[in-house]
């Protein structure tokens, strides 16, 4: 990396703003000193890596501690820039062998740099962890734009998908006529209009051994028309088909065999189908690491000649976020969701740490819509709806669309919610601040506006809540005309500074801030 980009890195990243370290001449100079020293001493270090690793876990706790002694976090900063240059090749490293790396990066600080002393500023240890943080996100967004989509390239989810799922509500127990319900039903009740289109298969609609060729069958009981009839009949409503496997060697459910040694012959028969959607979970693998069994199944989609979107059912276990751009079109951050409050509050939690690695073509997936299964009173559910729409996240719906209740469709309709979910930016939403179980979530949005999201997760009182500018991304002397996305009405008063309003109890308010002066 030149000298000139490693200082861009550090100067205009805006990383020193998002931590409140002030950037000032003396860091300048200190980390142009260090950046030209350290050029001048690469060719004699060199980390031992072993360019074969292609699996295992990045550990962010790992690295902070092990940054915590590099003497500043201008650094910190060289040093990642380095560690960067040395894995940009092997972008899947595990856990002890980057604490080795940074292990040597420090020993190359003190040997090269003791007679500079330490600086006197000595940052604050969550400003310094916040400082590595936010470099080593902007690094792997380096290594991804060196390597850019070497394996994935099907065109596909340009904005998160949306649709529905058979297993939230029906579980393995589904059938044929149970497809084509909810297919009609996405039809007559408006929703497929709004982009719901994708109609998809979970678990439990094959027979439990392959043909005599080795191809999977579809349950000769529940499916008798086969996958192939039921297809065509999704997409002659205009709609598509998902199915699903398994990068196992049995599914889940344990009722029909997964993929794993199978991966070209099954893509091969799901193209021939008419698939257009694959979700593949992440059971029964044989201890066989993601990274080691989902590339394989993105190469035999590419060869299967049908674009089908790869969706990555990982549950998160190995942080796909940081490995699944090349790989699918979305990965699962969590393990599986619940029909109930806590539950669906700790799923969008955990998908929030990974908002960075979110954009078109590529989206984190804390699991499927819940709204209308009936563990949640309807404000409830539409915090979840909402949480999911500012977090990019896909929207399939989870109930049974042929049952939906008034409440259910007024909430998964909501055409203004779905409109910041699909807005072409693709910039996921995140939590930018929280003061116990008072929350503000923003994300920026096409034209120059901004979704936010004000969440009361208190159950027992109302809360008066202030959104400001400084958390959300504009500028405080912004003057902005708001939208309430529920209550479908601009609010007569305009505002600058702050948004400021009364949440009741396990309620959200949810606008788009219109910049006007």
């Amino acid at each position: 990396m030149p000298h000139a980009e490693i200082e861009v890195l550090i100067q205009n990243s805006g990383l020193f703003s998002l931590c409140n370290i002030s950037y000032g001449v003396g860091d300048k100079e200190l980390i142009s000193a260090f950046v030209e020293r350290w050029h001048a001493e690469t060719n004699s270090f060199h980390l031992p890596i072993d360019k074969s690793v292609k699996s295992v876990s990045v550990s962010y706790l790992l690295l902070f501690n092990n940054l915590r002694m590099c003497g500043g976090y201008a650094w910190g900063a060289a040093a990642l820039t380095h560690l960067y240059e040395q894995l940009r090749d092997a972008s899947y490293f595990n856990t002890k062998q980057l604490g080795s790396y940074v292990t040597l990066v420090q020993a190359w600080i003190y040997e090269h740099f003791s007679g500079m002393g330490r600086r006197d500023i000595n940052p604050s240890y969550d400003e310094h962890l916040c400082f590595v943080l936010l470099v080593i996100l902007r690094l792997l967004k380096n290594v991804e734009s060196q390597h850019g989509r070497n394996l994935l390239s099907n065109g596909l989810g340009a904005t998160p998908p949306m649709g529905w799922n058979s297993w939230n509500h029906f579980h393995e127990h589904i059938n044929e006529t149970i497809i084509r319900e909810a297919a009609d039903a996405l039809v007559s009740s408006g929703l497929s209009e709004l982009g719901y289109t994708y109609v998809n298969i979970d678990d439990g609609w094959g027979e439990m051994s392959r043909d005599l060729d080795g191809n999977l069958v579809a349950d000769k009981t529940k499916f008798p028309s086969g996958i192939k009839a039921l297809a065509d009949y999704v997409h002659e409503n205009g709609l598509k088909l998902g199915i699903y496997s398994d990068a196992g060697y049995y599914t889940c459910a344990k009722r029909m065999p997964g993929s794993l040694g199978y991966e070209e012959q099954d893509a091969k028969t799901f193209a021939s189908w008419g698939v257009d959607y694959l979700k593949y979970d992440n059971c029964n693998n044989g201890g066989i690491k993601p990274l080691d069994r989902y590339p394989i199944m993105t190469r035999a989609l590419m060869k299967a000649g049908r674009p089908i979107y790869f969706s990555i059912c990982e549950w998160g276990d190995m942080h796909p976020a940081l490995w699944g751009y090349p790989v699918g079109n979305s990965w699962r951050t969590t393990d599986d969701i619940t029909d109930n409050w806590e539950r669906m509050l700790s799923r969008i939690d955990t998908n929030d740490v990974y908002a960075d690695f979110a954009k078109p073509g590529g989206w984190n997936d804390p699991d499927m819509l819940e709204v209308g299964n009936g563990g949640m009173k309807k404000h409830e559910y539409i915090v979840h709806f909402s949480l999911w729409a500012i977090s990019k996240a896909p929207l399939l719906v989870g109930c049974d669309p042929g049952n939906m209740t008034d409440d259910t469709l007024e909430i998964l309709s909501n055409a203004e919610v779905i409109a910041v979910n699909q807005d072409p930016l693709g910039i996921q939403g995140k939590k930018v601040r929280m003061e116990g179980a008072l929350e503000i979530w923003a994300g920026p949005l096409s034209e120059y506006r901004v979704a936010v999201l004000i969440l009361n997760k208190y159950g027992d009182r109302h809360a008066v809540i202030s959104a400001e500018w400084d958390d959300i991304g504009l500028d405080p002397s912004t003057v902005v005309e708001a939208r309430d996305l529920w209550e479908h009405e601009i609010l007569k008063r305009q505002f600058v500074g702050k948004l400021t309003v009364t949440v009741e109890p396990h309620s959200c308010k949810m606008y788009v801030l219109k910049p006007i002066a």
